[in-house]
């Protein structure tokens, strides 16, 4: 960890221990600044905005009950992480629906990936957002602890010892999760792709 970095830790650890001790004032710095970005991981792990604010809430909820658990050994938005992976597959587990899901475009760290920037012609960015929907839909078959490693490393880019943590489970099971999952979404995307050409043949 360099300097800049342990400062930032420092400081997110002075709010967290505020929050801890009821500063309502550190409450809310600490939703403000991470809402935005567990929203983001929400909507790709559930797929709608809609699930995706419910879980963000409820783990916002929860986060706040066990905020006196909390201990400084990691970092307070992987802690986020683990609870929001924690209630989604509770969630899942629990209703086990089948309706389809919204297709959803990737949004933020995915989104940058793929733009090239502004000026791009207008069939670039129809073409970068039907892109970027096959994804998601891809995404959305996936088993949702490859969804998980999957969408915690390749859109919020976390490392395998944090995607560890978040999940629990050893480092070489994250590994294998990510690869198989990265795996079976290109045979997705690929069995797409043919079924598109099929039907523009006929």
């Amino acid at each position: 960890m360099n300097r800049d970095q342990s400062d930032t830790h420092a400081r997110e650890l002075d709010v967290v221990r505020r929050a801890q001790r009821g500063d309502a004032a550190a409450v809310a710095q600490l939703v403000s600044c991470y809402q935005d970005r567990l929203f983001n991981t929400c909507v790709r792990l559930c797929g709608n905005q809609a699930d995706a604010l419910d879980l963000a809430q409820s783990t916002f909820l929860r986060a706040l009950e066990a905020l006196p658990q909390f201990r400084a050994g990691s970092g307070f938005f992987t802690w986020l992480y683990r609870i929001a992976v924690n209630q989604f597959i509770a969630q899942r587990r629990g209703e086990r629906r089948r309706s389809e899901l919204l297709a959803e475009h990737i949004r933020s760290d995915a989104r940058r990936r793929l733009d090239d920037g502004p000026g791009s012609a207008p069939a670039e960015e129809a073409a970068r957002r039907e892109l970027a929907a096959r994804v998601q839909r891809a995404l959305l078959q996936l088993d949702e602890e490859f969804r998980v490693a999957v969408v915690l490393r390749d859109v919020d880019g976390l490392d395998y010892g944090e995607i560890a943590e978040v999940t629990q489970a050893p480092v070489g099971t994250v590994k294998s999760r990510i690869h198989r999952g990265r795996s079976m979404l290109r045979e997705i995307l690929a069995a797409e792709s043919r079924r598109t050409i099929g039907r523009a043949s006929v």
